[in-house]
């Protein structure tokens, strides 16, 4: 089904768009990481769907907990699409190092700081977008973790630490001069989280004083926001997070509208039903059937979001305990939709 998607919308391979390290990155559009969303399953499907790249769910630098089922899934890259981008997390810059070594040892070709994530579980541990107010200890993560690899690093960061603290320029600067080969920027502070609204100039300001690829994150949605939020900023590419959550056709519609400023058909639901098939058979092979039928309800959830009377079967799939039951009533579902017959709870 992936195949007949991406023959339909037909774009021509683009150009040299951006390069991390020997990694050329032929389009404009980056699957920004998620925990428990970007996992090797959602990575593969957007890949295929247009992404130019696609970052790994955060790993935590303490390698002690690595041996849990969960780090040992979001380590796994089997089959991945190179370049393989894998984003850790912590406070301390050894551990950083070393966890650096570990996924680059692993298969990573691209390692990802992260120092944007506003989650308190995250912060607490000093972590994410907490450091952002320490800007000696950022240069020393920065320091060590380039040092420790011989495959290009890269850095996501916020605006700043809070509206009144916008520091995201300085950071950015230490970032290129230890050696960062891409620096991704949400547009809002570690205190504002998701809420309000996000601001572009520190984007832009930003990328006219660098020379390494920037790629502006935050509240872009739709084809014309990513062409607007680009001009705006200058930036490199666009990171795409929540829009792609049952959406994940955005990055192929973003890249035809970028090359022909004209959009691309919706696709049908009859194309949904079978990509989203094919999500589930993903999830259930990948994480076994209990835990993939599981991890489905959320996916489904999202991928029916926009559908209409769509509730009431959410809570009827969300109670289901089987692959096969899921699989069928997704089915039903969409034949229902597709013949125009009223979806009833």
């Amino acid at each position: 089904m992936i195949a007949r998607l991406r023959k339909l919308y037909t774009f021509s391979p683009g150009v040299h768009v951006l390069s991390i390290g020997p990694h050329q990155i032929k389009q404009p559009t980056i699957l920004a990481p998620m925990a428990g969303v970007t996992d090797r399953p959602f990575r593969q499907l957007c890949r295929n769907l247009g992404a130019g790249l696609v970052v790994s769910e955060m790993v935590t630098s303490d390698t002690r907990l690595w041996n849990t089922r969960k780090s040992k899934l979001r380590l796994n890259h089997t089959g991945e699409s190179e370049p393989r981008s894998v984003q850790i997390a912590g406070g301390d810059p050894e551990m950083m190092a070393t966890a650096a070594r570990m996924n680059a040892d692993q298969g990573a070709q691209i390692i990802d700081i992260n120092m944007g994530c506003p989650a308190k579980k995250v912060c607490k541990k000093a972590a994410g977008s907490a450091l952002l107010k320490d800007e000696q200890l950022v240069q020393e993560i920065l320091a060590a973790v380039v040092n420790a690899v011989d495959i290009p690093v890269t850095l996501k960061i916020r605006t700043g630490w809070s509206p009144e603290h916008r520091n995201g320029i300085t950071i950015a600067k230490i970032a290129e001069s230890e050696g960062i080969q891409a620096l991704a920027v949400h547009g809002r502070t570690k205190a504002c989280a998701y809420k309000g609204s996000v601001e572009y100039d520190t984007i832009a300001e930003i990328k006219s004083q660098l020379s390494i690829p920037v790629f502006a994150n935050g509240d872009i949605q739709s084809p014309e926001d990513a062409k607007a939020v680009m001009n705006y900023t200058n930036a490199d590419a666009v990171m795409i997070g929540r829009a792609a959550q049952g959406n994940p056709w955005i990055f192929q519609q973003i890249n035809y509208f970028l090359e022909h400023n004209r959009k691309l058909p919706e696709p049908s639901n009859a194309e949904i039903k079978h990509l989203l098939i094919d999500h589930l058979n993903a999830l259930y092979e990948f994480y076994g059937e209990f835990m993939g039928v599981r991890i489905a309800r959320k996916h489904v959830g999202w991928y029916l979001q926009t559908q209409p009377n769509a509730k009431p079967f959410r809570k009827i799939f969300n109670q289901l305990e089987s692959a096969e039951t899921q699989t069928e009533q997704v089915l039903v579902f969409f034949d229902k939709l597709t013949n125009g017959k009223e979806i009833a709870a």
